[in-house]
């Protein structure tokens, strides 16, 4: 067979349903071999290799399965790369092919910029963004390369891998003998075998411990491992707070007091700065979760950690804490063998009199038109978000269903994330409902999406808060640049469109309601979901509508802007077990 064929075969025989990609030179081998596999595999264009990467992203997050795009050489190969640095940060299962120049073509050891045209050394560029990224220069190496990056993708802190395939390897053939020679990719899953240090060490220290807490973060949401973790907490009625992309994991459970870090909730931030011991369960904690001076994170707690990548243990946290380098689905049922002898209840009322002090400081119209929405957002449906202010805002507020499920660009950040990835998601899921928010500044790089979404008739709810200026830097410029709003706003050079002709153009339905009118606009929300149309939602926002609370850099996580009142924030400090 061809070995664009023999590709198209393996993604087939890996149970992969779907594939997004963008029409290129180097490619069209790989695309006629896609074509002859339609009834088994859909390859998608999108309209622009930077979605194709995003919504292979989305996809794996809902699917489990590596997500795949391809591109051609250069441009096309280069416009790759933000969705994979997103897959590397996120530890998302992807795969990348890109078309090469054929090999007689290629630059070799010609001192020059390019000899083909479009001719680009993409491998050595997302060597630093990839488990493992290889220029393919031979059939043979195509074969074996396949199922190594593969296997590296789904194995350990799981990422994405890229193939670099020059046009005539995709063309060549290859015999039935040499494919009976390759060994078959066995995916293996843990044993469940129980580690009696770790469970001696956390009984020793929850049994001396008073106040506990555990963090959950992305590596338990990618491995699908939180149930036991809830167990474990609801048993012993242990605090749980989260990292902001993993807030959908516990979900309203009871012991659940929201995520931590710079956009975090107070209650969850200073539950953590009270507490005496923190066990952070596959969070790398970062800046962003334990703020500028890592000393100042939990000052009189111990800290056990649990990641996949020693790299994120060794950047510690404490200089005394303790960590073991274990993939979670290996720790999973350590849970069930911990017992734990001391009473927490007194504890249970402190973090209920915080949250009791503190839940409704940050309330503002904006957290009740998210927990509006989210009221008629259907149960098993998945959400995507963007980067900046709505991010956050559905973080915050939005009241989550049992089984829904929202995707972020967490470590990578990228703008233009939500629209590509929930067309990705949506497919993964056999076309469930999809729920994608967005803000004017995001939906517009990647908006071309739009006709993919028109196109296939997918049912993806597009909400979008348009308050006409990129909130979250003119937000950093009104606290540190003395309100010079440069590029943020109309004034200072930004613009956004009328979303709603934008739409029409692209043949889907829209509406738009002003921010202040949506809780009095209820038949309207209830009837956006209702159809299983692509529509859009414009909700018309003031510009100056900011993101709180929000840490300011170097401060303690727990003190926040805009500050509490002082008597306050010493009175939670202060709280002791006994009140």
């Amino acid at each position: 067979m061809k070995v664009a064929d023999y590709i198209v075969e393996f993604f087939i025989e890996k149970g992969i349903t779907d594939v997004f990609g963008y029409p290129g030179g180097m490619v069209t081998h790989l695309m006629d071999s896609f074509a002859k596999y339609q009834n088994k595999i859909k390859a998608h264009v999108t309209y622009h290799e930077q979605g194709a990467a995003f919504a292979a992203c989305g996809y794996a997050q809902v699917s489990g399965k590596p997500g795949v795009a391809y591109s051609t050489s250069g441009p096309g190969a280069t416009n790759l790369i933000t969705g994979i640095c997103n897959s590397f940060f996120d530890s998302i299962p992807t795969i990348f092919i890109t078309g090469q120049v054929n090999l007689q073509e290629a630059k070799g050891n010609y001192l020059v910029r390019q000899r083909g045209f479009q001719e680009t050394d993409i491998v050595s560029i997302v060597k630093p963004v990839t488990k493992y990224a290889r220029y393919i220069d031979s059939k043979e190496s195509l074969i074996t390369s396949l199922d190594e990056a593969y296997k590296i993708a789904v194995s350990g802190r799981m990422g994405p891998v890229l193939l670099d395939v020059p046009m005539n390897i995709f063309k060549e053939d290859i015999s039935t003998s040499s494919l009976n020679c390759l060994k078959k990719t066995e995916t293996t899953s843990a044993d469940g075998t129980l580690n009696n240090d770790i469970v001696a060490i956390l009984e020793r220290e929850l049994n001396s411990s008073k106040c506990p807490c555990l963090i959950v973060g992305n590596g338990v949401k990618i491995s699908n491992t939180g149930d036991k973790i809830r167990t474990f907490a609801n048993k012993y009625k242990i605090p749980v707070v989260t990292s902001m992309i993993a807030f959908d994991v516990l979900q309203n459970d009871d012991f659940n007091y929201g995520f931590i870090g710079a956009y975090g909730s107070r209650v969850a931030n200073f539950i953590v700065a009270k507490s005496d011991l923190i066990i952070s369960v596959g969070s790398r904690l970062d800046i962003r979760q334990v703020g500028k001076n890592r000393d100042n994170f939990a000052p009189n707690a111990k800290i056990i950690r649990f990641d996949v990548d020693q790299g994120e243990l060794d950047y510690v946290v404490h200089s005394d804490e303790i960590h073991f380098c274990v993939e979670m689905k290996e720790i999973a049922d350590i849970w069930n063998f911990i017992n734990v002898k001391r009473n927490y209840s007194l504890w249970i009322t402190v973090c209920d009199k915080i949250k009791s002090l503190l839940n409704t400081v940050d309330y503002n119209h904006i957290s009740n038109v998210v927990s509006t929405i989210s009221e008629f957002v259907p149960g098993n449906s998945v959400i995507t978000t963007d980067v900046g202010q709505n991010q956050v805002w559905i973080a915050q507020s939005f009241r989550l269903k049992y089984g829904q499920k929202v995707l972020f660009s967490g470590g990578h950040g990228a703008m233009g994330y939500s629209l590509p990835a929930a067309i990705g998601a949506c497919l993964a899921s056999g076309g469930k409902m999809t729920v994608c928010f967005s803000g004017d500044g995001g939906l517009q790089m990647n908006i071309q999406e739009l006709q993919f979404i028109a196109r296939e008739k997918l049912p993806i709810k597009i909400i979008v808060f348009n308050n006409n200026s990129l909130g979250m830097i003119r937000h950093f410029q009104e606290m540190y640049f003395k309100k010079l709003y440069f590029q943020t706003k109309p004034e200072g050079g930004y613009t956004a469109p009328d979303f709603k002709k934008v739409a029409c153009a692209y043949g889907i339905e829209s509406i738009q309601l002003d921010s202040k009118n949506v809780v009095n606009e209820i038949d309207v929300v209830k009837h956006f979901f209702e159809t299983d149309c692509p529509s859009l939602l414009e909700i018309i926002i003031d510009e100056d509508t900011y993101v709180v609370p929000k840490l300011q850099f170097g401060k303690p996580n727990q003190d926040q802007e805009p500050p509490i009142d002082r008597d306050l924030y010493k009175d939670i400090m202060n709280l002791k077990l006994d009140e």
